[in-house]
């Protein structure tokens, strides 16, 4: 009897994991290092929404910026992490990829000066100095900001101050500085005392556009894995709204290099600019954006929506 009843126990335990299919694998290349931007994609490993969904996420970090466009373009990867006007740019040049969902779904990119410097408003910006650290969309960004003011490049002085923008603008080296993130920057200094003021592009005549979104090879458009991909995110997002101490404390803890103050402040001050439904997109926003980079000479021609996005089935 004993016997039989083992062997009823691990028939039924064959047959309980022939009836689970296995986790489908997806790699997933990053923008950077893992920081607080990914907050939904650690958080729905963490809670286990990426395995409800049937899946095996790895997340990968880049060598370079470049990397995830690369990889994906080149089949190495199934996921990319990428910014909306890079990725429009990677279109134009020719790469195979399409859009399949977004995780922030607004710029972070701001320009910042000090209260004390009595900048009140962009046209206070004549005769001033500007840091700046990178160029295309970004340096378009600046150019039409002070246009809207009626004023150009030769009405300011540009300093390339690389990667230095908050000590140049601290060090009075400059008296404002383009390419801060507001959620990293903006808090940190706040954190420290320093009174600001903070420009936003998209308050200013600059098209909403989406600071990350996930690509994927345009031969892998249709993909099943995406839908559920998405459908986790979206709990992970929900997850995040409701639990944000936690979910920091969670990340921390996995992730001991990032925790500092500063990625603490980016984590609380990063979890609104996450997009509430992953796989939504705004064919009227995406539009907007690609006719002004053709307008601005970043692209050679303004695409369909449909060239650079695919609408995804709800996950079943």
């Amino acid at each position: 009897m004993k016997k039989i009843s083992l062997w009823l126990l691990s028939l039924l335990a064959s047959v309980s994991l022939a009836a689970t299919p296995p986790l489908k694998k997806v790699t997933v290349v990053l923008d950077w290092f893992p920081n607080p931007d990914h907050a939904p994609l650690v958080i729905a490993q963490q809670q286990g929404f990426f395995k409800e969904q049937g899946l095996e996420v790895t997340l990968i970090g880049p060598s370079e910026p470049t990397d995830p466009s690369k990889w994906v373009a080149a089949g190495k990867a199934d996921i990319g992490l990428v910014y909306q006007p890079s990725f429009i740019e990677a279109v134009d040049r020719g790469l195979p990829l399409i859009r399949i969902g977004t995780l922030i779904d607004k710029p972070l990119n701001c320009l910042v000066v000090l209260k004390e410097s009595g900048i009140k408003t962009l046209a206070d910006l004549k005769g001033k100095t500007i840091g700046i650290s990178m160029g295309g969309f970004s340096d378009i960004t600046l150019k039409s900001l002070l246009a809207k003011q009626h004023l150009t490049e030769n009405d300011i002085h540009l300093v390339n101050v690389k990667y230095n923008l908050s000590q140049a603008l601290l060090a009075h080296q400059v008296d404002a500085i383009t390419g801060v993130m507001r959620n990293y920057e903006v808090p940190e200094l706040e954190a420290k005392g320093f009174n600001i003021v903070t420009f936003l592009p998209e308050d200013n005549g600059i098209p909403n556009y989406s600071e990350l979104i996930f690509v994927t090879n345009t031969k892998q458009a249709h993909d099943k894995r995406w839908p559920k991909f998405m459908a986790a995110l979206k709990k992970a997002v929900a997850h995040l709204d409701t639990h944000s101490r936690e979910t920091w404390l969670a990340f921390a803890t996995h992730y001991p290099e990032a925790n500092n103050p500063v990625n603490r402040a980016a984590w609380f001050a990063t979890i609104p600019y996450f997009a509430e439904d992953p796989a939504n997109i705004d064919n009227e926003q995406w539009g907007t954006v690609a006719q002004y980079m053709q307008k601005n000479a970043l692209i050679k021609i303004a695409q369909p929506v449909s060239r650079y996005a695919v609408t995804l089935p709800v996950a079943s």
